[in-house]
């Protein structure tokens, strides 16, 4: 395979969707199959005021320290090395810590927070001299598949054609939708609102997740004593909040974050975002795969929905990597079941936990909170049951691709 002309309309890789996970596995493949053509329908950019930020786990750095991006986000990252657990109720001047989740080591934290144009710019520059074309401003508008190649019209009125095509296009895809692929879908009448706010005290790497009756509050340690808020509540009370001025959106927000790190100020402004549960009931068909919210979206309590997606790119790098080192058909049926095999039950797996987990605390039933804070207790008294649960969150627990453990494909 050689590398196409900058007017090639064939590629062996076509990624549609220039989020995170669309330019990662571009740079992951530049990066381990050079010759490999691989191009990115970008699409719109991602907004320079994003207020969101992302944790990204230990197994998923390491990924980013293979693909040599890692020097480029790291001064940005902020590392995750305390992790705290309450349930109480708005109103209640104190909260009881119930569970506390600590690193092994200060050195070794089990997950970072990164501001997401800061991850976003990086991959993309990194996917771009890696050798990946990345077509500005433009969108998938059809696709059809037959035997040797996916054809791919664009918005432009352009075609494309490609070995294989990733969607890579967010929850709403239109991709999945143009390959028939059904989803199950579940709304939680909840939306998170996220904001960054800076503080007087450090945090310490600390991070908090109050469990309150509307829906968990997570405060996450960012650089420069900030911190990024993902406040679940109930759509309409969200909606009320977002609306509310600033002065009245400050007095709620230090009724829920307290007085622990001194006096707050709001960094930016504040966006509020639907929650649910989507999960494609496949992830591949011939010459296409999906990859990211394409593939699912999950509820945040967890923090794992951008790590679902960068354990895509792993498991559907290597399957490509490796079926195209065998001079193998990489738009396969055979290649991507592979992969589908490898992601699709781990992802339901989480689905369910961060399913159950939110029914089981967004709410202020007496006898549930009661069982569940016996529950928490009891899991804060187990170290085995406790370094699981760390494995869990640093990506790192059962069978997991090479990028993931920091290994080169």
């Amino acid at each position: 395979m050689t590398a196409p002309s900058t007017d090639s309309q064939s590629w062996d890789v076509l990624i549609a969707g220039g989020g995170t996970v669309g330019l990662c596995l571009a740079l992951a493949l530049g990066r381990f199959a050079p010759s490999m053509r691989v191009a990115v329908v970008a699409g719109p950019r991602v907004p320079a005021a994003d207020e969101r930020a992302s944790a990204v786990a230990a197994a998923a750095s390491q990924m980013l320290v293979q693909l040599g991006v890692w020097d480029a986000i790291a001064p940005e990252a902020q590392a995750i090395t305390e992790m705290i657990i309450t349930d109480s109720r708005t109103e209640d001047a104190v909260r009881p810590v119930y569970l506390t989740f600590a690193a092994e080591e200060p050195e070794s934290p089990f997950a970072y927070m990164v501001a997401n144009p800061v991850l976003h710019g990086a991959l993309r520059s990194a996917a771009a001299e890696a050798g990946a074309r990345i077509l500005e401003g433009r969108q998938v508008a059809d696709f059809t598949v037959d035997a040797p190649a996916a054809t791919v019209r664009l918005d432009d009125g352009s075609a494309l054609t490609a070995q294989l095509l990733v969607a890579a296009d967010g929850a709403g895809s239109l991709l999945r939708a143009l390959a028939g692929i059904p989803t199950v879908d579940f709304r939680y009448g909840q939306s998170g609102i996220v904001a960054t706010v800076a503080h007087e005290r450090p945090h310490r790497g600390r991070a908090e997740e109050h469990f309150l009756p509307g829906g968990p509050f997570a405060i996450l340690p960012l650089v420069r004593n900030r911190s990024s808020l993902v406040w679940t509540e109930p759509t309409a009370e969200a909606r009320r909040l977002i609306a509310a001025d600033d002065t009245v959106f400050r007095e709620e927000l230090e009724r829920r974050f307290g007085h622990r790190l001194g006096a707050l100020r709001l960094e930016g402004g504040r966006a509020a975002y639907p929650l649910g549960l989507s999960i494609a009931r496949n992830f591949v068909k011939p010459r296409f795969a999906l990859a990211g919210d394409a593939a699912h979206s999950i509820h945040p309590i967890a923090g794992q929905g951008l790590n679902l997606g960068f354990k895509d790119v792993a498991a559907l790098a290597e399957t490509v990597v490796e079926t195209a080192r065998l001079g193998l058909d990489i738009g396969s049926p055979a290649a991507l079941e592979r992969y589908e095999r490898w992601r699709r039950a781990d992802t339901v797996l989480m689905g369910l936990v961060t399913d159950t987990l939110n029914r089981m605390f967004s709410n202020d039933v007496a006898p549930l909170r009661a069982v569940r804070d016996i529950g928490l207790g009891l899991v804060d008294r187990m170290p085995d049951l406790k370094r699981f649960f760390i494995r869990q969150a640093a990506g790192s627990a059962g069978a997991t691709p090479r990028l993931l453990r920091g290994e080169p494909l």
